[in-house]
């Protein structure tokens, strides 16, 4: 496999807490990755590094073979991108929120198509007939004309990720995509996301549903204390953890069985 997204050496602090400390990891293109770890380890700040929401204050991220934020430069001098060239390139990774983030006062349909319009600067008919064929595959062409406030939270996750990907990126990144829903619709939103993996598309996702994980990871990484305490493969890592606090971690998970058949 190709390697789609490099990580190397992020850090980042908040005043003189330290939220990231020294993080490298590599996505290969097609891989589907599961970041888990205790409250307040860095997970969802490493998401937020990577696509520049958050800027890290040292290391690199490279999403192909193009640099976003910092780049290095000869003699170890280091670049920062404008912000303007980081909002071109920043669609190139879907960022799926806890809260989903939908526009209120906008439709289903108009949630999705006003990115790929206003960014990429694409023809509305064309955007909108993409939007569909979106909305048709996730279960909501019914929808298109409603409002968020009309939707159900599982319906709203699954218009977020459908927003995400009328961008038509490389990478989507997910930040604990259940945890803001109720638990009768959280096994709906994993199996939509397992469909979604099932189909190749290239996946770092934040979450605390372990059975989740172990069923739908290529690879699993543990952060813990802004480190990466332990990385490997789904079923070995989450079935014979190495790392104490890691064993420690499942031990005290009550993740649900999510129905999914291995």
């Amino acid at each position: 496999m190709k390697s789609l997204l490099k990580v190397t050496n992020l850090s980042k602090s908040f005043g003189a807490v330290p939220a990231l400390r020294d993080i490298s990891l590599e996505v290969m293109a097609g891989e589907v990755i599961c970041i888990i770890g205790p409250s307040g380890c860095g997970k969802s700040t490493l998401l937020r590094c990577i696509n520049h929401l958050t800027f890290p204050d040292g290391g690199f991220v490279e999403l192909g073979d193009v640099y976003i934020g910092r780049e290095p430069m000869a003699g170890g001098k280091v670049r920062m991108q404008s912000h303007s060239q980081i909002d071109k390139l920043r669609p190139r990774m879907g960022f799926v929120f806890q809260q989903f983030n939908l526009w209120p006062h906008l439709s289903v349909l108009e949630n999705i198509t006003r990115g790929p319009i206003k960014v990429q600067r694409r023809p509305r008919p064309e955007v909108e007939a993409d939007a569909m064929v979106l909305l048709t595959r996730f279960g909501l062409a019914d929808k298109a004309t409603a409002f968020p406030a009309a939707l159900s939270g599982g319906q709203k996750q699954r218009v977020a990720i459908a927003r995400a990907l009328a961008l038509e990126p490389q990478l989507m990144l997910f930040d604990e995509p259940t945890s803001a829903l109720d638990p009768e619709i959280v096994k709906e939103v994993l199996l939509f996301m397992r469909e979604l993996a099932e189909s190749g598309v290239t996946m770092v996702i934040v979450t605390h549903e372990i059975a989740f994980a172990r069923h739908v990871a290529d690879r699993v990484i543990f952060l813990d204390g802004g480190y990466v305490a332990e990385e490997g493969p789904a079923e070995e890592l989450l079935t014979n953890p190495k790392n104490p606090r890691l064993r420690e971690f499942l031990s005290q998970i009550d993740s649900p069985v999510m129905g999914c058949s291995a």
